[in-house]
């Protein structure tokens, strides 16, 4: 009975083993890069953007030249951003502000705080910031980040 109960304790620690090199291994390295990204909207780092100089960016996360990425974009009523695309999926969600936008083929929306538009990749697209507050929007990409400047007949706005 007690080589039993011995080989039980014995197959049961052997059974943690695993579990325990899992852990270590997942465990927090002293001076590893964290994976989570938490930024209050104050410690945003915004700059100019190089093309539209009314846009101010803050790469929030992700490598933009070889990755995904999410970067927060502010504008000053009267912004516009011309029309253009990207090889990347682009997801815009406005957080304040009003944000007229419209893609190639579809017909121009007001979007305000919550509203979403989804560029597929090469869908030529554009937005301005609209009314009398200052816009602020997420923006992501779900691959390398491009823009090609275009022409699009549909681009005026109302």
């Amino acid at each position: 009975m007690l080589r039993r109960v011995g080989a039980g304790i014995l197959l049961g620690v052997l059974a943690l083993v695993p579990c325990a090199a899992w852990y270590d291994a997942a465990a927090p390295r002293a001076g590893a890069v964290a994976h989570g990204v938490v930024t209050p909207l104050k410690a945003a780092r915004f700059v100019v953007d190089d093309d539209v100089k009314c846009l101010h960016s803050a790469l929030e996360n992700g490598d933009p030249q070889t990755g995904p990425s999410t970067f927060l974009l502010k504008g000053n009523p009267g912004c516009d951003v011309p029309p253009h695309y990207h090889t990347a999926e682009e997801q815009l969600i406005v957080i304040r502000g009003s944000v007229w936008t419209a893609m190639e083929g579809m017909r121009g929306t007001l979007l305000t705080a919550g509203g979403m538009a989804v560029m597929p990749g090469k869908a030529v697209h554009w937005f301005s910031c609209r009314g009398a507050h200052p816009c602020l929007m997420a923006v992501t990409f779900d691959r390398q980040y491009d823009i090609v400047w275009t022409q699009a007949e549909s681009a005026k706005s109302p």
